[in-house]
């Protein structure tokens, strides 16, 4: 999953996106909404954390004019203000789900994880094809019943792939949906993963490169493995 965070305290920011890609997030983030406007016009992604106040200010604001043009990425709530009659507002603007300050990290990763999977049905907690298994509740893989040991990068480049088994994926998608806004589409960094992935998946082979086009999870057949 990709994720946006908009936050604009700086410790907390780089505390959050730290803890967000510990748990295997891509994540850009943003200081404040006009930062994050931007970023949302070039990207689609699986979830949006918002801080409620900002330096230009609630940010409810803005979010519910953006759902009113039919912007529809999940997001989740950041914020002291925790009345209920903020809470209320909250939803009433377009928010999914709404998190007090403090809170605890672990407890903001799964309620990311749980509204990606809720997005547009979009992502089910259990993902298989042919002998390979994944639980993204637990975040466990497995092939022929034997547990494999996953980089957080591993996990999620496998994750789109089985989203979209027996579909070429390209190298500019795995990019846009497993790496953050830093990586470098043109360096070997997919083709770094993906070794690794491959070796751990062990034989016969379940991923295949399509020359000239991507990578396969599926039955088609291949140009090479």
């Amino acid at each position: 999953m990709r994720v946006l965070l908009v936050e604009d305290e700086p410790d907390l920011r780089d505390l959050l996106t730290a803890g967000l890609k510990a748990a295997g997030y891509a994540v850009d983030s943003a200081g404040d909404w006009p930062d994050a406007e931007i970023l949302l016009d070039l990207t689609a992604y699986d979830c949006v954390v918002l801080d409620r106040m900002l330096p230009s200010g609630d940010s409810l604001r803005p979010l519910e004019r953006r759902r009113h043009t039919g912007w529809a990425a999940p997001v989740l709530c950041l914020t002291a203000l925790d009345t209920l009659p903020d809470r209320v507002d909250g939803f009433r603007s377009g928010a999914d789900d709404y998190l007090p300050k403090p809170f605890a990290m672990e407890e903001l990763v799964m309620r990311v994880a749980s509204l990606g999977r809720r997005a547009a049905g979009r992502l089910p907690v259990h993902l298989a094809h042919a002998d390979l298994r994944m639980d993204t509740a637990r975040r466990e893989v497995s092939r022929a019943g034997i547990l494999l040991t996953l980089t957080h990068k591993e996990y999620a480049v496998l994750r789109h792939l089985l989203v979209h088994r027996e579909t070429v994926v390209t190298r500019t998608a795995l990019v846009e949906h497993c790496w953050d806004e830093m990586a470098d589409p043109v360096s070997n960094v997919v083709d770094a993963v993906m070794a690794g992935l491959r070796r751990k998946l062990g034989a016969p082979a379940l991923i295949r490169t399509v020359r000239g086009h991507g990578f396969l999870l599926g039955s088609a057949e291949p140009d090479h493995p």
